[in-house]
């Protein structure tokens, strides 16, 4: 597949105000983006997400790295590359006396695109705006200028879209609209990042998921690849009688005894199936030793769990 984003080695270093050292924002970041892919970046609140949004925009200047996107080089040709990149910026910044149809067809102009009421009106249509389009930003509310972000955004038609954290504090109406227009954006070819503290989103949109914390890209890679590889499933047996010690035929399997003796609990698997298989087989095994049991409660993880679980790695070893 075609690659419409390319970063290496990028850093950023803020220095320390007084006596405090120097903040690595960034550190060496790798990433690759596919053309036509939506792509979720997970992280921690200061994980440097938002850093690396800037750099790939040109509102941050990196320490070091490289950054190309439709083959061109950030370093040299930053004008033409940011007239194909469209952001959704996770903080208001719009003059409130600004009548929404006006300051959408600015943004537009902004980036040297013609003037086209027609595709104004088509964007602000599709984000439920055209009837506030001669309002003043000032008088819609949160969710409705968080609205007139994702416009000003998709105005000039960009080939790559950076959203940032776009659902924040928003209502549940706008969330499906813009899911929405994700889709019909991906049917064109637009290529979207996304950031979001809503895990569950990333989940059902993302075609692939990196996961980012302290500056450091910890992983990326297929949604589904990441299910497989770190996923695991998670079963509790309640015993009918409590056990005083689990019996050997259940040395295989990984499972301990809690509870004071009243809970089986297992956690193994690896997300490919192999979990419900050595589940059912414990269940098989408690019966052919005459270990009874009055329920068992069984989960799969979630790619929430497995990006608590990196964060939580990284900053034990860090």
């Amino acid at each position: 597949m075609e690659t419409i984003l390319d970063i290496r080695g990028l850093t950023k270093t803020y220095p320390g105000r007084g006596s405090a050292p120097p903040v690595d924002a960034l550190k060496n970041v790798d990433l690759t983006i596919r053309k036509g892919e939506i792509f979720a970046l997970l992280g921690p609140n200061g994980a440097g997400k938002t850093t690396l949004i800037g750099a790939v925009c040109g509102m941050v200047r990196p320490t070091s790295g490289s950054i190309h996107a439709f083959g061109l080089d950030m370093k040299h040709d930053w004008r033409t590359m940011r007239a194909r990149i469209g952001l959704v910026p996770q903080e208001m910044s719009v003059d409130i006396f600004e009548k929404v149809h006006r300051s959408v067809a600015y943004s537009r102009g902004l980036f040297g695109r013609k003037a086209d009421p027609a595709r104004i009106e088509e964007v602000l249509r599709t984000l439920s705006l055209w009837d506030k389009r001669d309002s003043q930003l000032r008088a819609l509310s949160g969710g409705m200028k968080r609205r007139v972000l994702i416009a000003k955004a998709l105005a000039h038609d960009p080939d790559l879209l950076f959203l940032d954290e776009p659902t924040a504090g928003v209502d549940v109406e706008l969330r499906r609209d813009m899911w929405n227009t994700i889709d019909k954006l991906r049917e064109q070819g637009v290529t979207v990042i996304l950031t979001t503290h809503y895990i569950e989103e990333a989940e059902e949109m993302a075609d692939r998921v990196g996961v980012i914390n302290k500056g450091r890209i910890l992983l990326v890679d297929d949604k589904d690849a990441i299910m497989g590889r770190l996923g695991r499933t998670e079963a509790e047996f309640t015993l009918s009688q409590p056990l005083a010690s689990l019996p050997a035929s259940l040395s295989d399997l990984p499972v301990t005894l809690e509870n004071d003796g009243r809970t089986i609990a297992f956690r193994g698997g690896d997300g490919s199936g192999l979990g419900k298989e050595q589940v059912a087989a414990l269940a098989q095994t408690l019966v052919r030793e005459n270990i009874g049991y009055t329920a068992i409660d069984q989960r799969e993880s979630s790619l929430e769990d497995i990006f608590v679980k990196l964060v939580e790695e990284e900053g034990a070893t860090s």
